[in-house]
């Protein structure tokens, strides 16, 4: 996945942090909420000890019976013949779209015999393990922890593992593989756990007390898709909508509460539930929230989202600014419980976790999904029709900082050739919603919108249903209006630019280009990160204007306004500074001092009211004030989503 990187007026990058949607699917009604009597012929029997780990490994032990004669039901496991199978474990999991070879993480790999024998096998490739069927009882293997591997190609930590003392971060799909051709089969995840330990998870333990928690899982998907926390409880349960909604807290320093952040998580929460109608279509959900001090090992911090949870790594900044990250980023990953749980296509339903094939509909999955995380503020009367327009005018800004390639080829070509073209799903895709959505209000007079066409596709697919990926157009030509078919061609499979002007005309909305806004300026100077201690400093002076004249080449930025700075946060803190238009801002800096040939730093105080520069206006929104009556009853459909 494309890493988001935001320029200053001095061209240095920041990476501020990263969203990722897992996109895998569960097969059963609700979150491991499977029948016990499904299970009596376990294929699949894991045990996970916790209270074993040496050098952040964790011991990992896998039982079948004998695989020659495994049964599942009524069909015999080796239906092919084969005197040899491998086991897989995920070379990568949908939603980061990068390729992390989870198997690298795996040492000390066994395979045995019910007395105990070693029996010999082959290791192919990072991931693969294959061995011959006849005696097989175990596999067993050590599993290292990836938030502070050495190793190159570092994983993003919403989709990896911590394997502390007194936190264990666990991903799923970084711990349990699967054998070849045998991903529909069911698991016992048996995890041993430390003494006052509670697991957070969006599964339902079959059994569980004091030292041992017993999962019953129908499938490797289902599986792959439940990530679990480990930790001493720092919970809080929500009831929204109709769903169970745990909230769970981990920071080492513990002056993070559950408290405190799910009361904004619940607030937005409220809000979805008002624009879904009312309702949640869940059951449960778990917010898996893990606050780091310091730097992470990836240099990025964000979520995972999953079918039935989310995953977050965050860096501790404060209870209410973290409270406000978590539902800001959740406004979003919320959202995927309509798309792609709901509507999806087969290469998402039967994922291939070795050699996957792409959708060509991610304007569906991450693009609409991130155009109703915008649009249900709005709506709930949380921000201005101004406030939204001025959002969107910001990815438009942002799209065009991407090549104008065919969305649905873009996203065939996520992996490779596009990868660079991902992050505009969050751009170009909210876009792409916004114009259909307006579209279609267009076309029935008001009374039927996108999150319409939302619910008649779940109705007609739903989670145990994909839709074929080369007709999923003409389906909502059909479902809808034949316009719509020529709306996909034009501006989804083609690279046609959007019709701002046109479609937003016929509810009051004007397109704009001219004139100038006042934008915060850092001194127009030159700034870089170190890559180990993330510190920031000033390297160029050239073109520094009145404020970044108060600098010295050398200069590392300590603290703005009293808060410590660094890479993580700079742009927060100069964001929020460029709002005190008549406050000094007080920036601490560490100087090098040269002494009677001596060198040393020193801190020093520096002071400057901010600097404003005129920025021309490249594009924008703005609604207009004499509106027809037909276009006051259209805005009024699509921003209240109702009709008189």
């Amino acid at each position: 996945m494309r890493i988001p990187l935001f320029r200053l007026g001095s061209g240095l990058m920041f990476l501020l942090y990263l969203v990722a949607s897992f996109s895998v699917l569960a097969q059963q009604g609700t979150t491991g909420d499977v029948r016990v009597t499904e299970f009596y012929q376990i294929s699949y029997s894991y045990t996970l000890d916790l209270t074993k780990t040496t050098n952040d490994k964790v011991p990992v032990e896998l039982v079948f019976k004998n695989l020659s004669s495994l049964k599942v039901g009524e069909n015999e496991l080796m239906t092919t013949g084969k005197d040899s199978i491998s086991f897989f474990m995920p070379k990568i999991v949908p939603g980061t779209y990068h390729i992390y070879d989870f198997g690298r993480f795996l040492s000390d790999f066994k395979v045995t015999d019910i007395n105990g024998k070693e029996i010999k096998f082959s290791h192919p490739s990072d991931n693969e393990w294959r061995f011959p069927t006849n005696g097989v009882y175990k596999i067993s293997y050590l599993v290292d922890d990836t938030f502070d591997s050495e190793l190159d190609n570092k994983v993003f930590e919403p989709g990896g593992t911590s394997i502390e003392e007194d936190v264990f971060v666990l991903n799923t799909h970084g711990l349990f593989g699967y054998l070849e051709d045998y991903k529909r089969q069911p698991f016992e995840i048996n995890v041993i756990k430390p003494k006052n330990f509670y697991g957070s998870t969006p599964l339902v333990a079959a059994k569980s007390d004091e030292k041992k928690d017993t999962y019953l899982v129908s499938d490797y998907h289902l599986l792959a898709d439940s990530p679990m926390l480990y930790c001493v409880p720092d919970t809080v349960t929500l009831k929204v909508g109709g769903a169970d909604i745990l909230v769970s807290v981990f920071h080492k320093r513990g002056k993070v509460k559950a408290s405190e952040i799910s009361k904004e998580v619940q607030k937005s929460l409220e809000a979805q539930k008002n624009y879904l109608g009312g309702t949640l279509p869940i059951k449960k959900y778990a917010f898996l929230i893990y606050i780091f001090d310091g730097f992470s090992n990836s240099g990025s911090y964000g979520a995972l989202e999953h079918s039935y949870s989310s995953l977050y790594f965050l860096p501790n900044m404060g209870a209410s600014r973290l409270a406000n990250t978590v539902v800001e980023i959740a406004a979003h990953e919320f959202f995927h419980i309509l798309t792609p749980l709901s509507i999806h296509s087969e290469q998402i339903h039967y994922f291939d976790f070795i050699n996957p094939k792409m959708s060509k509909h991610l304007w569906l999955y991450e693009g609409v999904t991130e155009y109703f995380a915008n649009h249900v503020l709005l709506q709930q009367e949380l921000i201005s029709l101004d406030e939204f327009l001025d959002k969107m005018r910001d990815k438009v800004v942002e799209a065009n900082n991407y090549s104008d390639v065919p969305f649905t080829k873009m996203s065939l070509g996520c992996l490779d050739e596009y990868a660079d073209e991902y992050g505009n799903v969050y751009e170009k895709g909210a876009l792409i919603g916004w114009m259909l959505d307006v579209r279609l209000r267009e076309l029935s007079d008001g009374k039927y919108g996108l999150m319409n066409l939302m619910q008649d596709l779940s109705k007609k697919y739903g989670k145990d249903k994909p839709f074929e990926d080369d007709k999923l157009f003409d389906v909502i030509a059909e479902i809808t209006y034949p316009e719509i078919r020529t709306f996909f061609a034009d501006y989804v499979e083609s690279n046609k630019e959007l019709p701002y002007t046109k479609y937003l005309k016929t509810m009051g909305i004007n397109t704009t280009g001219e004139g100038t806004e006042e934008v915060f300026n850092f001194g127009n100077i030159g700034l870089a990160v170190d890559p180990q201690t993330k510190e920031v400093s000033v390297f160029n002076l050239d073109g520094a204007n009145e404020f970044g004249k108060m600098f010295r080449e050398g200069d590392v930025l300590l603290e703005i306004n009293g808060e410590k700075v660094d890479a993580t946060n700079f742009l927060d803190l100069i964001t929020e500074a460029s709002y005190k238009t008549n406050e000094e801002m007080e920036i601490l800096v560490n100087r090098e001092i040269k002494k009677r040939r001596k060198t040393k730093m020193k801190k020093k105080l520096l002071k400057s009211k901010p600097v404003f520069v005129e920025q021309e206006q490249d594009f924008g929104f703005e609604e207009i004030e004499d509106k027809t009556q037909k276009q006051k009853k259209l805005l009024k459909a699509w921003q209240k989503w109702e009709i008189e």
